[in-house]
């Protein structure tokens, strides 16, 4: 059968929220640019489903990521997301942690250290001080999100321009106070639990703090460089307001499909169902991507997928270097995420809760934490490296219905339920597939705990293991970023020591996904960086 072939200047794998900024940046500079999808809508994990249809009828929520912070404001500024429909409205609280006795709430306007004070006075005081030290180091971290990582000598793209990048970092460095140095040292290499103690005496409040260095990352508070985790969850804005979280009306999938259209007025070509099968080398050089239907000529992709899944099933073995594919092996991708949505009936009554009336009370809309202190976590971890999952589940919800009308049937609500502490590996002969809803139904009844009445308001649910999520996302070991957020995986080597720069060891081959510089979360730093690299090396204009 004859083959149809095209040709472009840059083909991008996958249509993630990353690929699509990537695809936009080069588009906007002349660029022909294609994009393939293999599933049948763009987004990645940042996608919004009907997931439940009742008498009265859908119910849709955001599938994977669920929340808004972290994308950075000049790539919404430079896409227009807000021009192309994106709408972001804040939550009203922050956060929320109902206790066994009490509660603990955090926002703006004070708020925080308020209720920080009614649980003890002594961390009121401490509050501005820690405030100022996350700031401090928070503060000198944002300058790098939207970087090249300087590559040393010996690495893809190695130079001058790396020594002068390295050379502007240790300046930045240098201009710190030592008090700020001294803070940067501590969160890059002590536990969270470490860093917490050092300033609050409350379990509450620890908890408040701590359980940013937890999520998506499977392993205690108490392991050192889990204080770095904590700082990631704290970089971002909503709405223009620093340290903010907010909510994309009609979910997650709004923000892709806003990116969609800036793309499409860029002439950018996507192409959906259409899952990659190679991509082809020559000589060292990349000359075309395979697809089940069609070959696409090109000297030039850009993989937004996990690492794994191109270097280790999209490329051959022997157009990689042997220590790279070593490297590429042993590069860790576990982020121990349990992922819920539920349809319900009526929103929850929690025991201690502000008030019992909670259609008419704020602190409904926040992310509502179950993890009322560090040694909660700790045991959480341990139970799930023993059985799986956790004795008791770390949990956060959010019910964006609350924020949200378009998301459910009036009178009616959504609610995600983020549960950290499931393994990817079961013990023993145990299958996700095989205990999924019994895991579920835990999950449930542990917040019914604390809010009775919760699981019998349950109308119906979309239930992702961390195998779910791996097969539905081509998330690797359910890693919702796309590998470990640890210090040996971060900035100049994430993925690998040499390519951090977003180059990949086979020339025309380059990475834009979340397993490089800066990781994780919805962000589309990684999208942006990898296209400034792509154009300074055809030497384009820059961004």
């Amino acid at each position: 059968m004859l083959m149809t072939i095209k040709n472009y200047d840059a083909i991008i794998i996958g249509a993630g929220h990353n690929g699509l900024v990537c695809a936009f940046y080069l588009a906007r500079r002349g660029m022909s640019v294609c994009v393939l999808e293999r599933s049948s809508v763009v987004g990645g994990a940042a996608i919004t489903e009907e997931f439940y249809r009742g008498a009265s009828g859908g119910f849709r929520n955001s599938v994977a990521s669920y929340t808004v912070s972290l994308l950075q404001p000049k790539i919404i500024k430079d896409m227009e997301l807000a021009k192309h429909g994106l709408e972001v409205v804040l939550r009203k609280v922050d956060n929320y942690l109902p206790l066994e006795s009490g509660y603990l709430l955090a926002g703006r306007d004070g708020l925080t250290l308020r209720e920080i004070a009614r649980h003890s006075e002594r961390d009121a005081k401490a509050y501005p001080r820690y405030a100022a030290a996350l700031g401090g180091v928070v503060g000198l971290l944002k300058q790098f999100l939207l970087i090249t990582p300087p590559i040393l000598s010996g690495g893809a793209g190695g130079g001058l321009s790396d020594v002068l990048a390295l050379l502007k970092a240790g300046n930045k460095m240098r201009k710190l106070s030592i008090q700020t140095q001294r803070d940067l040292l501590d969160f890059f290499t002590k536990s969270a639990s470490e860093i917490l103690e050092q300033y609050f005496e409350s379990e509450a409040v620890k908890a408040l703090f701590g359980f940013d260095a937890i999520v998506g990352h499977f392993a205690s508070p108490n392991e050192p460089g889990s204080a770095y985790v904590l700082l990631h969850h704290v970089f971002g804005e909503a709405a223009g307001i620093p340290g903010a979280w907010g909510h994309a009306v009609g979910g997650m999938g709004a923000i892709t499909q806003a990116m969609q259209r800036a793309c499409a007025a860029q002439g950018v070509e996507i192409v959906t169902d259409c899952p990659v099968e190679k991509i082809i080398c020559d000589n060292g050089k990349i000359s075309e991507v395979r697809t089940e239907q069609l070959h696409y000529k090109t000297n030039l992709v850009i993989s937004s997928v996990h690492p794994k899944i191109v270097f280790e099933n999209l490329v051959e073995p022997d157009d990689l270097p042997a220590d790279f594919r070593t490297r590429i092996k042993n590069y860790k991708s576990h982020s121990g995420t349990f992922r819920m949505n539920v349809a319900l009936s009526e929103l929850p009554i929690f025991t201690n809760a502000p008030t019992k009336k909670p259609e008419s009370e704020d602190y409904l809309t926040s992310g509502i934490i179950i993890a009322p202190s560090l040694e909660y976590m700790d045991k959480a971890w341990l139970s799930a490296k023993a059985k799986g999952w956790s004795d008791k589940p770390i949990i956060e919800m959010l019910i964006p219905s609350t924020l949200d009308g378009t998301l459910a049937p009036k009178g009616k609500h959504v609610a995600s339920l983020f549960c950290q502490q499931f393994a990817y590996e079961l013990p023993g002969n145990l299958n996700w597939d095989d205990v999924r809803e019994q895991a579920a139904d835990h999950i449930i009844n542990t917040v019914d705990i604390y809010a009775p009445g919760f699981a019998k308001s349950v109308l119906g649910r979309q239930v992702l293991s961390p195998l779910d999520l791996e097969h539905k996302f081509a998330l690797i070991g359910g890693d919702i970023f796309h590998g470990r957020m640890s210090l040996d995986q971060l900035f100049s080597a994430r993925p690998v020591l040499g390519h951090g720069a977003y180059r990949a060891p086979i020339k025309g081959l380059y990475m834009c996904g979340s397993g490089t510089h800066p990781g994780g979360g919805v962000t589309g730093a990684p999208g942006h960086n990898a296209a400034a690299v792509v154009l300074k090396d055809r030497r384009l204009l820059s961004l």
